[in-house]
């Protein structure tokens, strides 16, 4: 048995994903032209929604099925993605690679929608986990076995991003400190990030975690001649950490709501 309402904190912290990554295509101003848009925004904001909506029965939008597609599309694309990065740098793109870790969170979202049973107490999808009777009228997963093998996954690439956002907050110190940049560079070097340009045309962008961010330089002025003037939300938005703290959140819930339906 599971309290309800961590559930629905849960559910909350989605939420909270879902809008930074909207802030964060609204902020690359997507109706300019030239502009650029991460496709690690589009997936965290889909996951976002469709995890709050797994969570907690009232944000409920899609039908399974739904979702199960959409999320076939993206873990199409990042399986693209992985293999183009493997032939670049081996299996050091499985490890550490900027792609692999979305492959598996979008693999384990269209597992979990193609594998979900009826709850036992009624309801669709994970409806029952924000009932009175928490766990009693849950979901469950067939071939629980994968299940596990996906949180275990999710579980270990969570653990990396941490390790991710230590260097890249080591990295920040230095420079502060006066020990150069090289530190932030070499914190944050290989993996590359995909972005969606003006045209839906598709391109690998920089190493680095700064790839996920929409000017492709993780904090760097979107306009060249007002950099100097943006606000301090606008740089948090654009800041590497935030899209890998998302990540880690994204990871850390998918890997619960996973054991809990086994």
């Amino acid at each position: 048995m599971i309290p309800a309402w961590i559930l629905d904190i849960f559910a909350a912290i989605m939420l909270v994903v879902a809008a930074v990554s909207a802030a964060r295509l609204v902020a690359a101003r997507p109706w300019q032209r030239g502009a650029v848009v991460t496709d690690t925004d589009i997936s965290h904001l889909l996951m976002g929604i469709a995890m709050a909506g797994m969570l907690a029965p009232g944000l409920t939008t899609l039908p399974n099925g739904a979702w199960a597609a959409v999320f076939c599309v993206l873990a199409a694309w990042f399986g693209y993605r992985v293999v183009r990065d493997y032939r670049a740098s081996g299996a050091r793109a499985l490890a550490v690679g900027h792609c692999a870790p979305h492959l598996a969170h979008s693999a384990a979202m269209v597992y979990v929608f193609l594998a979900i049973t009826a709850p036992a107490a009624g309801g669709s999808g994970m409806g029952g986990m924000s009932g009175t009777g928490g766990m009693a009228g849950m979901s469950t997963l067939s071939v629980p076995t994968l299940a596990f093998v996906f949180a275990l996954i999710l579980v270990g690439y969570s653990i990396w991003d941490l390790d991710q956002l230590s260097s890249l907050r080591r990295g920040l110190v230095a420079a502060v400190a006066g020990a150069g940049s090289p530190a932030l560079v070499g914190a944050s070097a290989g993996a590359p990030g995909a972005k969606i340009g003006a045209g839906a045309v598709l391109d690998s962008g920089a190493g680095g975690l700064a790839a996920d961010s929409p000017t492709g330089s993780g904090g760097a002025g979107r306009d060249g001649a007002s950099g100097g003037g943006r606000s301090r939300l606008l740089s948090i938005l654009d800041s590497p950490g935030t899209v890998v703290g998302c990540r880690i959140a994204m990871g850390v819930t998918m890997a619960l709501m996973l054991v809990l339906m086994i």
